[in-house]
């Protein structure tokens, strides 16, 4: 491939979904109206937990997740829209980074959401009587700044990466907007060190909090299957099983996204798993914790019928 000095790269070429011109109003009106849905989804739960006082403290967390779905589907799919509107696939340089940075930090806010409120669900299930001791309101405040800090440590660290890349396989990116992997891919220069890096942010930000999820899923199941009722434990299971449709939705996505077989690899397929990942996934969360929530539908119902 032609070699590019970062000097002369000013801009980047998106990838589309479609060349054919018969098929954009289709694309720009599937994927408008999927952006509204999520926008408009989230927006309804972060309304409904700030409405009743009785859901700050349960659902305390589930809105922090509400409003970082927005911001992370927002940081791509504006772009997306615009770009079929007009016919373009052109994004700047600086506007590539930015993109990037701000993917990043809410794709980690996204995950390390998942993983407090799984010590939310552990907590409430196998100490129930120490929960409001643990899940205090400065413990809770504390927890949010602490993932917002580290989100936007591992943010800046991959940005710092690709400030450091001097020369440019390539100015197309595989993808539809500025994915970091896609971008990282571009580099011709000596990437060890990056991959290094890399991999250690992709250990400390997704095996620990898989690892956390999975080691308080053991516990809550062990402690579930020794309740002798059996309406207690099916109530149980259908408070967790909202939040675990969540994280098996967030994970198998990702995974699929990002370490998938590179044998069956296409650009169309990694465009529709990276749609998956970042519209589909923020759309589906507002119904996956409402639909099993009776508190949340009762909230709903009762804005619905205000408006009425």
């Amino acid at each position: 491939m032609e070699r590019h000095n970062l000097t002369h790269v000013s801009e980047f070429y998106l990838m589309g979904f479609s060349e054919d011109p018969d098929l954009q109003p289709i694309l720009f009106g599937l994927i408008l109206s999927m952006y509204l849905v999520t926008v408009l989804d989230n927006l309804l739960i972060i309304l409904a937990v700030i409405s009743d006082s009785h859901l700050h403290t349960p659902m305390y967390f589930l809105s922090k997740l509400s409003l970082a779905d927005i911001c992370f589907t927002s940081s791509t799919v504006p772009k997306l829209i615009v770009d079929i509107l007009a016919h373009s696939r052109v994004i700047s340089y600086v506007s590539c980074l930015t993109q990037m940075s701000l993917f990043l930090l809410f794709a980690c806010m996204d995950d390390l959401l998942l993983t407090v409120m799984t010590y939310d669900h552990f907590v409430a299930i196998c100490h129930p009587l120490n929960y409001t001791v643990i899940m205090n309101p400065q413990c809770c405040v504390l927890l949010l700044l602490l993932l917002v800090f580290l989100s936007f440590l591992d943010s800046q660290a991959h940005n710092l990466i690709a400030l450091q890349i001097t020369c440019f396989k390539d100015v197309e990116i595989a993808s539809f907007f500025c994915d970091p992997s896609q971008l990282l891919d571009l580099s011709c220069s000596d990437t060890l060190i990056k991959s290094i890096v890399t991999y250690m942010l992709g250990i400390l930000f997704g095996f620990f909090p898989m690892s956390g999820i999975i080691f308080s899923y053991y516990k809550i199941v062990s402690v579930l299957l020794k309740i002798p009722s059996s309406g207690g434990r099916y109530k149980a299971f259908s408070t967790c099983f909202s939040h675990l449709s969540g994280v098996c939705l967030f994970y198998g996505t990702s995974i699929g996204t990002y370490f998938g077989s590179s044998a069956s690899y296409t650009l169309s397929k990694g465009i529709v798993a990276s749609l998956m990942y970042t519209v589909v996934t923020p759309m589906l969360n507002p119904f996956i914790y409402s639909l099993r929530n009776r508190d949340i539908l009762s909230t709903l119902k009762r804005l619905s019928f205000w408006h009425l």
